[in-house]
């Protein structure tokens, strides 16, 4: 399978066409930003681990019931997913207090929450990604209600799962966010889950072990991503190029 237009270009991830109409390759790049694209650099094997990584956790949702948008690795950088017709709204989940939350409201980071905060926000880099809720989803029409409640339903399951799976690996997860869309009518989860977005701590230390490490200038950020994986169980060796 191989790449031909770019459809498009985010802040760490290039979307191509491909001879398929229904599948389109996902290219995890070197670049890795902050605070609206306010702070860029490019940090070596990033784009390799990244696409390592949300490959396991893709499958490791398959293998759980979650349908998603990813078929299978086609390289170090390089992943074939489904072509879905995106959904404009983040879905955030959140088990301890960190981050926006606690600027937002005033808590205290590290504060566990029972249960976990559920938050929709606009996929608006210009606008900041504001928070919105569900009826602003329906007011101006950026999901019907049945995608809503499904994508709501969907989150909550993976935050069962992922808790799980990374509690193995003696980490907790903190927050994450999710992105979903629509393939032939079906919701199915897209975009990716790595340390890029979600915050994930070592459970005796509470080190941060993903981008907050970029955001803070605690460094190591790639090493700590590797780290995560290792503790998954995940290898990172040479993807066979397809």
């Amino acid at each position: 399978m191989e790449k031909r237009q770019e459809l498009y270009s985010g802040k760490a991830k290039s979307v191509y066409t491909t001879d398929d109409a229904d599948k389109l390759i996902l290219h995890f790049r070197n670049d890795t930003s902050a605070f609206d694209g306010k702070k860029i650099e490019q940090l070596e094997r990033k784009g390799m681990v990244n696409n390592r990584f949300n490959a396991f956790i893709m499958e490791k949702l398959a293998e759980a019931g979650i349908a998603t948008h990813f078929e299978r690795l086609l390289s170090d950088q390089d992943s074939l997913v489904k072509r879905l017709d995106m959904i404009p709204v983040e879905c955030v989940v959140r088990n301890i207090a960190a981050g926006s939350i606690c600027k937002r409201l005033g808590v205290e980071e590290g504060i566990d929450l029972e249960p976990p905060t559920f938050e929709f926000f606009l996929k608006d880099d210009e606008r900041g990604d504001p928070m919105i809720n569900e009826y602003h989803i329906r007011s101006f029409g950026w999901a019907e209600t049945e995608h809503v409640e499904k994508m709501k339903a969907l989150t909550f399951e993976v935050n069962g799962i992922l808790k799980q799976l990374f509690l193995q690996g003696n980490m907790l997860l903190v927050d994450y966010k999710l992105e979903f869309g629509l393939f032939k009518g079906e919701v199915l989860l897209g975009d990716e889950f790595t340390p890029d977005g979600c915050r994930l701590w070592d459970c005796d230390t509470r080190e941060k072990l993903d981008k907050d490490r970029f955001r803070q200038d605690l460094g190591d950020v790639v090493e700590s991503y590797e780290l995560v994986g290792r503790r998954l169980g995940l290898a990172f060796d040479p993807v066979a190029q397809d």
